[in-house]
């Protein structure tokens, strides 16, 4: 069994990890290839790299028949997530749905056992309208995404649930909440990036600026656990599951485990910007029932076992200034 992952990124090089810690060695494939932030993540020789375009569908088959492969785990996706793709709505559906699409046909046509593809808590927390629900005939029956990312998401997910309907795909959607943990190459959405530069200015003896709004977070380690769990199963008796720390952090929340992993954190709250979509409030926590009673995940971190972890990967590289250590 050899798992391909597409995207070797904040998420993709912590399942990378996570199969080598099982014993497998598993093949990353990204269009650029940021070596040195995964041998940070997971010890290069452990793994296989190839460099491929997921919009490139000989690229993957390539992949495919090089390698053995038998599963997919799809994690790339556009740049900066929600505000990327607000910039460049064109190119964030070109790759996030198109993409999709040429890893699942892919399994298609080279019968793979399973594809893992990232989803988004985005679809639980950017949608409006439904204000016909007693009806499918009604014109708003459903709620609709309120941004291109979102409406991205939902077409993987409904691709996916097709392609699993009448195609033989075995495929499973992983619904992420906003992404913290440790890596330090590019990419992330706003809130993944404003995780780890708080942390970094925190430790350096910056000024930590926290964004003064609620968020739904998920530890990359846990994200990671929670995807092989699903790639593992013996069976999917669900194929789309929120994976999250089951809670929502508050700004104050957020301070208070800052504060007691970096006693000396100059911490400051500032409001969110009217036009940061990507840290929209979310409207309550995503329901985790599906993910624990199919897959038996629980999360491990919470925000304050978070913050201490990404502290200690920080320190591990040195990021403390020499005047704080």
């Amino acid at each position: 069994m050899t798992t391909l992952i597409i995207g070797a990124g904040l998420v993709g090089s912590q399942i990378a990890r996570t199969l080598v810690e099982q014993g497998e060695i598993p093949v990353l494939m990204d269009a650029a290839i940021q070596a040195d932030a995964i041998a940070e993540i997971v010890a290069l020789d452990r793994i296989a790299v190839s460099k491929g375009d997921v919009l490139r569908p000989l690229d993957i088959t390539r992949v495919i028949l090089d390698h053995n492969i038998t599963d997919i785990v799809h994690t790339a996706a556009n740049p900066l997530l929600t505000l990327g793709a607000q910039r460049d709505p064109f190119s964030a559906i070109q790759l996030n749905i198109m993409g999709t699409v040429n890893v699942l046909e892919a399994a298609h046509v080279h019968k793979l056992r399973r594809v893992i593809t990232a989803s988004s808590s985005v679809l639980n927390h950017y949608m409006e309208g439904g204000e016909g629900p007693t009806s499918l005939l009604k014109e708003e029956a459903f709620p609709r995404p309120v941004t291109f990312y979102a409406a991205t998401k939902q077409a993987v997910e409904n691709l996916g649930l097709n392609y699993a309907r009448w195609c033989n795909v075995d495929f499973a959607a992983m619904r992420y909440a906003a992404v913290c943990g440790p890596w330090n190459g590019s990419g992330g959405g706003g809130p993944s990036n404003m995780f780890r530069s708080v942390v970094e200015r925190a430790l350096s003896g910056e000024d930590a600026i926290v964004q003064a709004t609620d968020i739904e977070w998920v530890y990359s380690k846990d994200a990671a656990r929670a995807t092989v769990l699903a790639l593992r199963a013996d069976k999917l008796g669900s194929r789309i599951f929120n994976v999250t720390m089951d809670s929502i952090t508050s700004p104050e929340e957020f301070a208070a485990a800052l504060r007691k992993a970096i006693p000396h954190a100059r911490i400051k709250l500032q409001p969110i910007a009217e036009v940061d979509l990507s840290m929209r409030k979310h409207r309550g926590a995503s329901d985790p029932t599906l993910a624990r009673e199919v897959l038996g995940f629980v999360p491990v971190y919470d925000i304050t076992a978070a913050v201490a972890d990404m502290v200690c990967w920080l320190r591990e590289r040195k990021v403390e200034s020499r005047q704080i250590s």
